[in-house]
């Protein structure tokens, strides 16, 4: 740890810095962060990138009164850094240790729990509506990147929070990247904003010119009004913002401090709206993180001076037996079409999008959009398939409802992350899919037990004619049962092993726990009925019947809540019947799953296969 870093436990230190030594700070900071990051993992290039925006806003700013919204969060870390939480830095992302994310539970300094984008104006404004209701006078600023600005949530909340007149800062941290990188009209809007070196000084003289034009009657006033408006859109490209009631100041240097300070305490005063727009580089400072910034968005533990994973499979994941099955199928169904909505490569459309160009779509971070974007394609003759993290599709509820169901509309969702993702923690952990669309009447819902079935639900899933989603989850693809591949029958499940008096019904990435608990109540003398589930909706009412005629216990094991989740559906149809078995639910409780290790959480939440292997043996012989 660097000599300034060292005496840094809150901004209050930070303040007692003179410029020169701010800048020394930063390069400590970014050592920090890639030897810190290169053991823990975690989001690394998109931190690299606010180093001295962050210096600068805590050395202007009164934290924690004046209150950050980070956009996202996952550019946070050196917010963290700097209120006091470096020592416990090698925690971060670690099972009881430092979230990834802002967190308000977890310090004062963070002003509001993020993970998902696009949400930071809206909290901002809210939180700046509040600070006038009450009659106080903290600053609010919002941290927001020129990925996340192009979502829904974001315009919204700019429209509305420039016709309130409202005292907000909002920093537009403009850095060329999502975690892809971005596409789409705001993003050309703020290239050709970068790109043009005359662009300050053009829009000074636009202004100084128009506004010395003399009045000659209202006539020619309005008639000079309009002219003014014309031109402003031609040669000022701030208009977009302007018009919206912001008042913007760009574009700064995101990485020069002395700069940076100057114009925050130029504007921290300023009544109304204001919009900053800062330029920065993704990865700054670590050449591997600049020359590749997506690979460096998400990292886990690597090698510093080769920027090389420290382990590295061998092994297929479920998002690249996903892609490759999809181009496959790709060169015989001209009809198929591939939607991403900023995550080609985390969803394993990076091949289909160079194989295919023409039927690639990416539509930024837009979960709404995209699926009734997918809707329009789809009731014109297309399949399109809609790659996406659990997470992420939560955003688009109302759209699946509305546009898709309800008019049986054949959507694929090929839903990535689904279960339990790990060290992201609550914003991430993909636990609640199955309960939110098994609500959704016409949906088909489907969870592989392998990487090989993947495939063949992704076929199956492309021939259907309705709507479908395939859960599925992250990492390395099971290899499990793959000797045990009947073909996929519409709404029915697959018998892995016959037995008797005991039935385990898995779904998915539960694969695993299930055989390990079988085996062991094997080991103990019993002989349990193993079912892969296959399809959760519909579920087979057939074999649930079977199945209830010859056992006692029928247990559930899902990657998911329980709370309306595949057991419930269990009990639901089996409720009323006579002599029906005990119907136990393995699943999560009604609760949001910290960040660890998905073998930690497990264990701790009731998911692992030797807390599942007691309370099945305990029920059976109470």
């Amino acid at each position: 740890m660097g000599d300034i870093l060292k005496g840094i436990d809150s901004p209050s230190d930070l303040k007692k810095l003179h410029r020169d030594e701010l800048k020394k700070l930063a390069n400590e900071i970014r050592y920090f962060l890639i030897r810190n990051v290169s053991k823990t993992g975690g989001h690394l290039a998109s931190n690299l990138g606010v180093v001295e925006l962050t210096i600068a806003l805590h050395y202007v700013f009164n934290t924690p009164k004046d209150k950050i919204v980070w956009d996202v969060g996952h550019q946070a870390y050196v917010h963290k850094i700097l209120t006091g939480r470096k020592d416990r830095f090698n925690t971060l992302r670690q099972y009881k240790g430092l979230c990834g994310f802002p967190k308000p539970s977890e310090s004062v300094y963070d002003a509001f729990a993020v993970g998902h984008s696009s949400t930071s104006v809206s909290a901002a404004l809210g939180m700046a509506k509040a600070r006038d209701l009450n009659h106080t006078d903290e600053n609010i600023i919002a941290v927001i990147g020129d990925g996340s600005i192009s979502g829904g949530i974001a315009l919204e909340a700019i429209n509305n929070a420039g016709r309130s007149a409202t005292n907000m800062l909002v920093i537009l941290n403009d850095n060329e990247m999502s975690i892809s990188k971005n596409v789409g009209a705001l993003s050309k809007h703020f290239s050709k904003l970068r790109t043009d070196p005359s662009y300050l000084s053009v829009k000074a003289g636009v202004h100084r010119f128009f506004d010395n034009i003399p009045v000659l009657g209202k006539p020619v006033e309005k008639l000079v009004e309009r002219f003014k408006d014309t031109i402003k859109y031609f040669i000022i490209p701030s208009a977009f913002f302007d018009e919206m009631g912001f008042k913007y100041i760009g574009i700064s240097d995101g990485h020069n401090i002395d700069e940076l300070i100057d114009v925050l305490e130029k504007i921290k005063n300023v009544s109304g709206p204001v919009l900053l727009h800062v330029h920065t580089k993704k990865g700054k400072g670590y050449k591997f993180a600049e020359d590749r910034p997506w690979e460096f968005h998400g990292v886990s533990p690597f090698n510093v001076k080769t920027g090389k994973p420290l382990k590295k499979s061998e092994k297929i994941s479920y998002s690249d037996f996903f892609g490759n099955k999809l181009v496959e199928i790709a060169k015989s169904n001209k009809d198929i079409v591939a939607i991403t909505a900023a995550m080609a490569d985390g969803t394993g459309l990076t091949e289909f999008s160079r194989s295919y160009p023409k039927r690639f779509f990416d539509v930024a971070i837009s979960e709404q959009h995209a699926v009734t974007f997918a809707a329009g394609l789809a009731i014109s003759g297309k399949v399109p398939v809609f790659a996406v993290y659990s997470t992420f599709l939560q955003r688009a509820y109302d759209q699946i409802i509305h546009d898709v169901c309800l008019q049986k509309l054949h959507v694929v969702f090929a839903v990535d992350r689904a279960g339990l993702v790990g060290s992201d923690g609550e914003t991430h952990q993909g636990v609640f899919d199955i309960s939110y669309l098994s609500g959704i009447p016409n949906m088909t819902i489907m969870s592989p037990k392998n990487g090989y079935e993947l495939e063949n639900m992704i076929e199956f899933a492309i021939n259907f004619n309705g709507p479908i989603a395939v859960r599925y989850p992250r990492g390395e693809a099971l290899e499990i049962f793959s000797d045990v591949d009947t073909p996929i029958e519409y709404g029915k499940s697959e018998k892995i092993f016959d037995g008797e008096e005991i039935a385990l019904i898995f779904e998915g990435n539960m694969a695993k726990t299930a055989f390990d608990v079988v085996s062991m109540l094997r080991n103990d003398g019993y002989n349990p009925i193993l079912i892969n589930a296959r399809f959760i909706k519909p579920f087979d009412k057939e074999m649930l019947f079977d199945i209830s005629s010859k056992c006692k216990y029928i247990f559930t094991i899902e990657d998911g809540l329980k709370h309306g989740g595949m057991g419930s559906t269990v009990m639901e149809i089996l409720s009323g019947n006579k002599n029906s078995p005990l119907v136990y639910s393995f699943g999560y409780d009604d609760c949001f799953i910290e960040h660890g290790s998905i073998l930690e959480l497990q264990k701790a939440y009731g998911l692992g296969k030797d807390y599942i292997y007691e309370k099945i043996k305990s029920i059976v012989e109470e």
